[in-house]
């Protein structure tokens, strides 16, 4: 198909794909002449995927840059694939001058025991979390949050089972980089409607 037709295909602005192409995140198409390239299949599906991950998911060109580099050129174990996503998400990056997380926050990581590396992004994501949390009134004793994170234990078990079915690493890379981004509003409106029915159970 012609850029026309690929843009009218996806959905995405003709402008749009040519920023793309600029920009790398869309490999050329074969060539028929000077001034016209084809475009197949695997052209629509990386658009839909770098549209996912820049316009819904947050992600912008440099993550989007690291996400599809691995999709190419993907590493040998699945886990290291996961640390690639996960450094692409949105607030996912630690800069060099930022704070320790809070030592009780990482004491109670620690006692999760779930092998987690003590300068994981989201280690400190959550001591940032609490403390503001704690700042503004919520206390969240240690036995609160031991019950959260074996909900989200049970959260990740499914999201590695989805990512698990995947045939291919680069498949497994989609599920996980656009699953998280994706699917973390379906987890919210989850919340909200079991709070609101564990409310009406205990009127």
């Amino acid at each position: 198909m012609r850029i026309s037709e690929l843009a009218a295909e996806s959905g995405v602005p003709l402008a749009t794909l040519k920023y793309y192409l600029r920009e790398g995140l869309l490999m050329p198409g074969r060539s028929q002449s000077r001034t016209r390239s084809d475009y197949g299949p695997e052209h629509l599906e990386r658009v839909r995927l770098v549209r996912a991950l820049v316009e819904h998911g947050g992600i912008g060109i440099a993550g989007a840059h690291r996400i599809l580099e691995a999709l190419d050129s993907p590493p040998p174990s699945r886990h290291e694939l996961l640390g690639i996503a996960h450094g692409a998400l949105p607030g996912t990056v630690v800069e060099d001058d930022a704070a320790d997380p809070d030592p009780d926050v990482a004491a109670f990581v620690a006692s999760l025991g779930w092998g987690v590396e003590d300068c994981a992004p989201a280690v400190h994501r959550l001591s940032e979390a609490v403390v503001r949390a704690r700042a503004a009134g919520i206390d969240l004793p240690e036995a609160d949050l031991e019950r959260y994170a074996a909900a989200m234990r049970e959260v990740a078990d499914v999201d590695l089972e989805v990512a698990g079915r995947a045939a291919t690493a680069s498949e497994a890379m989609h599920t996980v980089v656009v699953g998280t981004v994706l699917v973390d509003p379906v987890l919210l409106a989850l919340r909200r409607l079991a709070q609101e029915s564990v409310s009406a159970t205990r009127g």
